[in-house]
């Protein structure tokens, strides 16, 4: 093995240990917002969901930008990107989610958790490959 290919490996893992820390930290943000604004300003669920949903999404998409991808794409597309990836992803796993409670008698926790960890390994490989995949790394080289 070489050093290229050995440092890129470490690269990469390295990416993927980022996006794990920044999507726990935005984990931590929604469940945070959304115990704010459903428990305390009594705001109806759904709106409680959404904005909780939305400022996570923005919190880890700006870290993950900067930080794991570190990437100098342009942001209002990138940020498009990503809002077409959850407009997809979120009706599909309402659905996921009601299949599998209602229609199978799951857990509710279990299918939840399911669905995480499909939105963590989706999301990765999608930014990963199609919202930064050809800018990554270039934030630095725009500071030289």
């Amino acid at each position: 093995m070489d050093d290229k290919g050995g440092s890129s490996r470490v690269r990469e893992w390295t990416r993927v240990a980022k996006f794990t820390f920044f999507s726990v930290s935005a984990g931590l943000i929604e469940i945070g917002a959304f115990a704010i604004l459903n428990e305390w300003l009594r705001l109806p669920y759904w709106l409680s969901y959404l904005v909780a949903l939305v400022l996570s999404v923005l919190w880890n998409f700006t870290l993950n930008r900067r930080f794991t991808f570190k990437s100098a794409t342009n942001v209002p597309l990138a940020m498009l990107k990503v809002a077409l990836y959850y407009a997809l992803f979120t009706p599909l796993s309402t659905a996921l989610e009601h299949w599998l409670t209602s229609g199978l008698g799951w857990n509710e926790y279990l299918a939840t958790g399911i669905n995480m960890a499909l939105n963590f390994i989706t999301e990765f490989l999608y930014q990963r490959f199609f919202v930064f995949g050809k800018s990554i790394d270039t934030l630095e080289k725009t500071r030289e």
